[in-house]
């Protein structure tokens, strides 16, 4: 009798249906080149940081959990427009933020489009030199560092 795997017995999703939650989000842009998290408006409120500045910041006592991510305005109207979990920038510049809820029904290939875009438009306002720092890799950057020392 031959018994058949678990795995076999659910089945398989693509990468693009799944849902992003709070792990995945803080796992996606702490993967981004340069990126850092800090807690600099109290222990509820992750802040996700390039060259030092912002371009992702997470509620962590918010239900359902959302996000506020940077967005050009044009785009930013455009998403709100597509979709109801993204709504103006909450306790942020409404032209240039976005709130989105993760836990929604928006896709995951879509948020990470959209942390991306983010990510990019800060690292696009950047001063040259500083902006190479989020081109390289985390192991480059660290690298780097040490043979300062």
């Amino acid at each position: 009798m031959s018994v058949q795997s678990p795995c076999l017995w659910f089945p398989l999703r693509r990468r693009s249906d799944h849902l992003m939650d709070l792990a995945d989000f803080r796992e996606y842009c702490l993967r981004k080149p340069g990126a850092s998290e800090e807690t600099p408006f109290g222990p509820d409120v992750l802040v996700f940081k390039v060259a030092r500045k912002m371009f992702a910041l997470a509620a962590l006592d918010e239900l359902p959990t959302t996000v506020n991510l940077k967005c050009d305005p044009d785009l930013a109207l455009d998403l709100r427009d597509r979709y109801e979990q993204v709504r103006p920038g909450y306790h942020m510049n409404k032209k240039h933020w976005n709130t989105v809820e993760i836990a929604g029904a928006i896709p995951d290939l879509e948020l990470r489009k959209m942390i991306d875009h983010s990510y990019e438009l800060v690292i696009k306002r950047l001063p040259k030199p500083t902006a190479k720092v989020g081109a390289r890799s985390r192991r480059s950057s660290t690298v780097a560092r040490h043979a300062r020392r």
